[in-house]
Parts: C-alpha cells; sequence; structure tokens
C-alpha cells in the first residue's frame, strides 16, 4: 500500500454495517480511531498538520481534502460532521461557530446581490435582524410571511426568490410549518428550503426526509445538551455541502473549534435519550400549566390545544419537543411584564438564562430578551407579549418544576 492510500485508509470512516438506527449513528459514526485505537473519539487541538513532504502538500492544499490547517479541517470536527449528517439522512454536512454563524455561511454561499428570500416572521428574533438588516446591507431583499399560512409564502414567491427560510417549531410560539408543503413551493419557484431544526434535532424530526434540501443547527442547544459550548452547523447534499459551503467556510472562517467539536460530539450520543426524556416531561408541565388559573394561554405542539398539533405529531415523531411558552392573565403590557418578571424572579430551582437545550430548565422573557432587539411591533405581529414566558425543560422532577413555577404563578 502506497504512503497515500495508507493515509486514506486512516483517515477512512469506521467502517460500519448498512441500515443502522439514528440512535446507533449518533454513537458509532466518526472518523476511523487512530493508531492508538482509541475508543472515545480524539480531541486534536492543533491549528496546524506537519506534512510528509512537500508535493504531499502541495497535492492536499490543492484537493482540500486532507488536514492542513485548522481554518479548513480537524479530525475532531470532521467526526461531528460525519455523525449529524448520519442523523439528518444528509449526505454531508459542515460544522460552524455557531448556529447564527450556519446561516451567514448559507446565505454566503448561496446568494448574491439582487436575491431574494422568503422567511417566516416567526423565526428567532436574531435571524430576523440577520435577514432584514444585516444581507439588506449587501443587496439580498427578504419578505417575512406568516409561519403557517401557505399562500402567504406562495404569493410572496419572485422570480428572484432563491431561498425559503424557516424554523420549525418557531422560537418562543412554537408554531409548527408543514415542510413538506413549503418544499413544493420552494422547488415550483426553482429555490431552495432551509429548515432551521434545532427546536427538535434529529431525533425527532428529519427535514430532509420530508422535502427541504438543507437543515440548519445551533448546535449550542440540543445537540450538546448541556450549555457548554457554541456551535453550528449546515446539512444537506454534497454538492452545496462540499463545493458550495466548503470554500466560502475556508475563506471567511466561521470555523468550528475542535474543543467544541468535541463536546457536541459526545453530546449526540446521549441525544435520542434527552429528547424524548424532555419532551415527555414538558407535556406534563403543559398540561398543569394549561390548567392554572393565573395562565392565559399555552403554546406547546404536544397538546391537543395547539394548532398544528396534528402536523406537529406527524413531523415529530409523535412528540412536541422541550420548549413550552405561556402567557400569564394580565390588563395591558405594562401589567403584564410585572406578572412575567415576577413568575421569573419567584423560581428557585429553574435557571434565569436565555439558553436553551440544556439538562437544567431555563426560564426567560422574550420580549427581553432573545426578541428584545425587535420593535414592539415586530413582536406584536407575531404574537410575542410582555406576558409571555418562555421555559425550556430540563431533567429535572417534573413536580419539582410545577413547584418552582408555581411560586410566582399562585402569587398573581
Amino acid at each position: 500500500m502506497s504512503d497515500h492510500d495508507h493515509e486514506a485508509a486512516r483517515l477512512a470512516h469506521a467502517r460500519l454495517p448498512e441500515g443502522l438506527r439514528p440512535e446507533t449513528l449518533a454513537v458509532r459514526t466518526a472518523l476511523a480511531p487512530s493508531q492508538h485505537g482509541e475508543n472515545s473519539e480524539g480531541l486534536f487541538l492543533t491549528s496546524a498538520f506537519v506534512q510528509p513532504d512537500a508535493e504531499t502538500s502541495a497535492r492536499r492544499f490543492a484537493e482540500m481534502e486532507d488536514f492542513t490547517y485548522a481554518r479548513t479541517s480537524n479530525p475532531t470536527v470532521r467526526s461531528l460532521e460525519a455523525r449529524l449528517a448520519a442523523m439528518e439522512g444528509a449526505e454531508a454536512a459542515v460544522a460552524t461557530s455557531t448556529g447564527m454563524s450556519a446561516i451567514l455561511l448559507l446565505v454566503m454561499g448561496l446568494l448574491k446581490s439582487g436575491d431574494h428570500v422568503v422567511c417566516s416572521r416567526s423565526v428567532f428574533g436574531s435571524t430576523v435582524s440577520l435577514f432584514a438588516k444585516e444581507f439588506a446591507k449587501f443587496g439580498v431583499e427578504t419578505s417575512f410571511v406568516s409561519q403557517t399560512d401557505l399562500a402567504e409564502w406562495r404569493a410572496a414567491i419572485q422570480p428572484n426568490t432563491k431561498l425559503l427560510f424557516a424554523e420549525t417549531p418557531t422560537n418562543p410560539l412554537t408554531d409548527v410549518c408543514d415542510i413538506a408543503a413549503l418544499a413544493d413551493i420552494a422547488h415550483g419557484a426553482g429555490a431552495l428550503l432551509t429548515v432551521d431544526n434545532t427546536f427538535c434535532s434529529p431525533a425527532l424530526q428529519r427535514p430532509l426526509a420530508l422535502g427541504a434540501d438543507l437543515v440548519m443547527h445551533a448546535g449550542t442547544k440540543y445537540l450538546d445538551g448541556q450549555g457548554r459550548v457554541m456551535a453550528g452547523a449546515l446539512c444537506g447534499p454534497r454538492s452545496l455541502i462540499h463545493d458550495v459551503f466548503g470554500p466560502t467556510l475556508r475563506t471567511a472562517g466561521m470555523t468550528l473549534a475542535p474543543f467544541n467539536a468535541w463536546v457536541v460530539l459526545k453530546g449526540l450520543e446521549t441525544l435520542s435519550l434527552r429528547m424524548r426524556a424532555q419532551s415527555e416531561a414538558t407535556l406534563a408541565v403543559a398540561q398543569w400549566l394549561e390548567r392554572h388559573p393565573a395562565v392565559s394561554r399555552v403554546y406547546y405542539p404536544g397538546l391537543k390545544s395547539h394548532p398544528q398539533h396534528e402536523l406537529a405529531m406527524r413531523q415529530q415523531s409523535g412528540l412536541g419537543g422541550a420548549v413550552l411558552s405561556f402567557d400569564v392573565h394580565a390588563d395591558g403590557p405594562e401589567a403584564a411584564k410585572t406578572k412575567a418578571f415576577h413568575v421569573i424572579d419567584s423560581t428557585r430551582v429553574l435557571s434565569i438564562a436565555t439558553n436553551l437545550g440544556d439538562t437544567k430548565s431555563i426560564i426567560t422573557h422574550p420580549a427581553t430578551t432573545s426578541h428584545g432587539r425587535l420593535s414592539e411591533a415586530q413582536r406584536l405581529a407575531v404574537g410575542i407579549g410582555q406576558g409571555m414566558i418562555r421555559l425550556a425543560v430540563g431533567l429535572e422532577h417534573v413536580a419539582d418544576i410545577t413547584d418552582d413555577l408555581q411560586r410566582g404563578l399562585g402569587s398573581l
């Protein structure tokens, strides 16, 4: 075997049989072990890789496939990409430093000045700002439409529409879009559909199987699962991931650090177990909140009262996910804000933070945190009022979570 063949064999993915289930892929998919035979994937903390000779170095830099410099590739990052792609049913994946940088890579790789995007107006607040403000500076126009009204999506299509972008369920309203229907609209217009799958993860939902072209992740959330590191990713066909986004990533440098990649790689091993346990707990909390006299409305796809409950159950493996929101009863925005703050400040177990996807339950006030940079009119247009509270349910006992919420809700 030549040196090149030997190197290729060493870097090849660990050989696995066909037809493995997602839970097994989440544990086993990675690059093959090094010569040391480690069972847990290695963490390669290096900015550069020594080359055996100048000719090999030149070939590797030209082909951009083997390891040369950490901004372009790293074995730990490559293992994470392979594992996530396998779990999403994608040909390939590219990891990025954050979820927002994954959207940045998406637009920089696909679009140019004069192109048009159709996006749900219910997506994460920073996503709205990125499309509406930052991309607009470079001539990319975005039309924002109802998450659930397919007629609005169709009506927003223009001759220069290149991308449809949706997040399902949305943050924090948990609106669910019909992925297959949006894929048909996109493809009929010669555009691509990208779905932010952060809330469900591939443990519950696989958008590519429903017709989406690309899947985006904020790996900071459920893929990590313990609130430790920032990460993002795009999953899709090899022609886009390697040939379109690869060169952009290498030039612009939204690179995921190897340590962060290793943490998320380990998080993926327990993703299915966590998502199912947290989804079951969230349903129990949502049902408790729905019965509470101080709560006016609960937003959670697992509830039969949710407008898209049946669609969510079809798309999300019969589970509602681990995030819910609820409105407290109040007259007027100032009173609503005061009551919401009282509920949040009365907690003693829940963490007051803006993250989600952690094993620790997190409570937050969307109107002043995750969506605080939007105008009041923008927030109200999608239904985010001052009395709304978002809860990302972790792995604590359900009774301890509801007892903690009762401290504030019971005294309103």
